[in-house]
């Protein structure tokens, strides 16, 4: 049986529009609060239309040495310009991106996985750093 693993995709997202892209500090101070975003299409836009578009970004963190791997947050896109006059007429459309706070006590890996209605599922990865 295939594992999950084997269907999240990679590359760089300098260059594939899929790849999540995590943007927050290398170095964080342990127990104080910090901003991460989360966004795709930063150097090639992905779009936003009713027929191809993102549904959802879910980050997570691995403390490092540790065995399990924490979510920190689930984030759905649910407009994307749907309406019942057609794809694409709809008066609302979400950004596929979000940025939250939150706090490490030690260092440890970000991943965030991204999925495309279309394209599938897409992971990239940060790593932290904790400081005094």
């Amino acid at each position: 049986m295939a594992s999950l693993a084997e269907h999240l995709q990679q590359a760089d997202w300098k260059k594939e529009k899929h790849v999540p892209v995590i943007e927050c500090p290398d170095e964080v101070k342990a127990g104080e609060y910090f901003d991460v975003k989360v966004s795709l299409g930063k150097e090639i836009a992905h779009p936003n239309t009713t027929e191809h578009h993102i549904s959802y970004i879910t980050l997570y963190f691995h403390p490092e040495g540790e065995k399990f791997v924490h979510q920190v947050g689930h984030y759905e896109f649910s407009a994307h310009g749907e309406s019942v006059a057609g794809p694409n007429e709809g008066p609302v459309y979400t950004f596929h991106g979000v940025t939250t706070s939150l706090k490490v006590n030690k260092g440890g890996t970000l991943y965030a996985v991204a999925l495309c209605n279309i394209h599938g599922l897409w992971e990239s990865t940060k790593a932290i750093r904790v400081v005094e």
